[in-house]
């Protein structure tokens, strides 16, 4: 890992910038164009990792907090009480998502076909929960900034 520290810091400082910026998918495509292999650095650390925190521990030797940690974060700081009970249902099963999977499970709608959000109800009736589209896709947003958010 020090070699990678030392000949890759530019590289991946600039997929730092690129992944805190674009989350998802094309932040990814973004750092692998950048020559970053995000996949190969995660197997070194044998843990469940964020990119930005996968980049921040290889980059700046920074302590990583795995999916799980950051989405019990949120949990704790209760960010999401402005929400009802049932739009707080799925905003729990979204950050579980998003501990099992990172961020690329959650930035779309779709996601709510997938296991465990049929079971809460159709894409509809989940999306209605908040008001419609546009106030779930901003509790999204929220849930993305409430994640690098310092605890």
């Amino acid at each position: 890992m020090c070699f990678v520290r030392h000949v890759g810091h530019e590289h991946l400082i600039g997929a730092f910038v690129l992944i805190r910026e674009v989350h998802g998918v094309l932040g990814h495509e973004l750092a692998d164009e950048r020559g970053v292999l995000l996949e190969a650095l995660e197997e070194s650390t044998n843990e469940s990792l964020d990119p930005f925190d996968l980049i921040c521990h290889v980059a700046f030797d920074r302590p990583p907090l795995t999916r799980r940690e950051r989405a019990d974060n949120v949990r704790k700081r209760n960010v999401f009480t402005k929400y009802g009970e049932q739009a707080r249902e799925v905003l729990g099963a979204l950050l579980d998502k998003y501990a099992d999977q990172g961020l690329e499970s959650m930035g779309e709608i779709e996601v709510l076909k997938l296991d465990p959000f049929p079971a809460l109800g159709t894409t509809v009736e989940l999306v209605k929960r908040f008001g419609g589209r546009d106030q779930y896709l901003a509790a999204l947003r929220e849930i993305d900034a409430a994640l690098y958010e310092p605890a």
